[in-house]
């Protein structure tokens, strides 16, 4: 049975706390002397009052949610905070940009996607620079909730792989009191990474205000920037390595991190099988790009080959979208290659998007199978994860969501082609959207300014499915769903 009342009324506690983040842009345009301050204190109020209005007729509800409600309420809570989100960056008048734009730029930061239709930056006010970058900082959170805590719930979540060590109400089948143990211990290592970040930035070079932004959508995966060349604009090896570190630690999964600290010792790091494939992905491809560099002539010395192949492999492959380079102008299959990195994406549970390392390595490891039950007909071979046998149902979901993800991305291309986007514009803008990568190849290399309003909010939508891991959003299209 639905609790569709308390679902509402949590709705409405949410997007009234969400109003609260109208308030640090505010203190920044007051702190720079910005008129955008008003704008977003008129945010403050008019979200506050649309929370109130939704949580107070209904205030009293007081029911036990379940599974099947949770589905409704992560759903409504990224879809109603990306829209809410836009409220500001429509409403101010130095943006002028339609309600489309202000939605797609709101769920491309709440999402950590990156993709943007703003093009400026470096002439924006310094209060709607620090909200873009406090969208993806949020988001960022939110996804390792998401991922560790509440998706496993709902049997949708690919942590369900790792039941037996992650912290949290994992093999519980209600929405528990021990979410909340286990999300504050996320936020210590959220919090933690993100100022070790931004010390780091501001060591390497960057101002106060840069270390902070920056270090927000370093740790989230996001990559929005505080300029129009992206991490480039700097132009130094130091921030860029810095740059590399955290996107790495931000690839990787959190329950990883609690692990370590929790035990103080690295065994965690060093048994996880998914940790070694996704270094092994990183360390791959550097030497593919590397190579490929030296050997077309597009680089000229084996240094600024390493420094731009290892910073846009590492920024894609954790789809983070960074850039130093306009690398959808490099040669040959450079830019493809680094696109399709993005479909593997980081690790379970942790910032990245993509469809997560491990699965990527339980379909290879499946495929391995099959070839083996070719030879030995009658052996009975297991599928192995962390040296533990992964239930056929694991295997089989994974299945499920491979053929998922294929069928809402060729479904999703041929809307954007049939809007007039040529193939490797649509292709590459559903690629950088359902895998929250951010940026693509073509027409939307630069940024998504100029592309059509209905491949937008097929887009926004794109960002919104990738993010929920697609069976999240799917399940509510079920009328099987709503049956009592």
């Amino acid at each position: 049975m639905l609790h569709l009342a308390s679902t509402a009324r949590l709705l409405g506690v949410l997007l009234t706390l969400f109003s609260l983040a109208m308030l640090p842009p505010a203190a920044i345009g007051f702190l720079y002397g910005e008129s955008t301050a008003f704008v977003f204190l008129q945010a403050f109020a008019l979200l506050l009052l649309m929370g109130g209005v939704l949580w107070a007729p209904l205030y009293r509800m007081r029911q036990e949610l379940q599974a099947r409600d949770g589905f409704i309420l992560v759903v409504l809570f990224w879809l109603g905070l990306g829209i809410a989100g836009a409220t500001p960056l429509f409403l101010d008048p130095s943006l002028q940009v339609s309600f489309t734009d202000a939605a797609f730029e709101s769920m491309s930061g709440l999402t950590t996607t990156g993709a943007t239709v703003l093009t400026g930056l470096d002439d924006l006010p310094r209060a709607l620079l620090w909200y873009r970058q406090q969208l993806q900082w949020m988001g960022g959170m939110g996804i390792i909730v998401l991922a560790v805590a509440i998706l496993p719930l709902l049997g949708v979540g690919g942590m369900q792989l790792f039941k037996a060590e992650t912290p949290g109400p994992i093999r519980d089948n209600k929405l528990t009191p021990r979410i909340a143990e286990t999300a504050r211990n996320l936020w210590y290592i959220y919090l933690g990474l993100t100022a070790a970040c931004a010390v780091a930035y501001w060591v390497a070079g960057m101002d106060a205000f840069d270390a902070v932004a920056h270090s927000f959508t370093t740790v989230a995966i996001g990559g929005f920037s505080t300029y129009d060349a992206s991490i480039g604009h700097f132009d130094s090896v130091a921030i860029e390595m810095v740059a590399i570190a955290f996107m790495v630690l931000g690839g990787m999964n959190f329950a990883l991190h609690f692990l370590v600290l929790h035990r103080a010792t690295w065994k965690p790091y060093r048994r996880d099988e998914e940790l070694r494939a996704y270094l092994l992905v990183l360390g791959s491809a550097t030497v593919l790009v590397v190579g490929f560099m030296l050997w077309s002539g597009f680089a000229d010395q084996f240094g600024d080959a390493l420094r731009r192949g290892v910073f846009h492999v590492v920024s894609i492959a954790t789809t983070t979208g960074y850039a130093t380079d306009a690398f959808y102008l490099w040669p040959g299959f450079l830019p493809v290659l680094l696109i399709f990195l993005s479909f593997i994406g980081g690790c379970t549970g942790s910032t990245g998007g993509g469809m997560k390392v491990v699965r990527v390595l339980l379909l290879m490891k499946q495929g391995l199978r099959e070839i083996k039950r070719l030879i030995h007909p009658h052996a009975r071979i297991t599928v192995k994860v962390n040296g533990k046998e992964a239930p056929d149902r694991v295997v089989q979901a994974v299945w499920g969501f491979l053929a998922a993800y294929v069928m809402v991305f060729v479904v999703m291309m041929l809307a954007l082609m049939a809007s007039g986007l040529d193939q490797v514009t649509a292709f590459s803008a559903v690629a950088a959207t359902l895998n929250n990568l951010g940026p693509g190849l073509g027409e939307v290399g630069p940024n998504f300014q100029s592309i059509n309003d209905f491949s937008k909010w097929v887009l926004v939508f794109a960002m919104l499915m990738g993010r929920l891991e697609i069976f999240t959003v799917l399940v509510l299209l079920s009328p099987a769903f709503w049956r009592r």
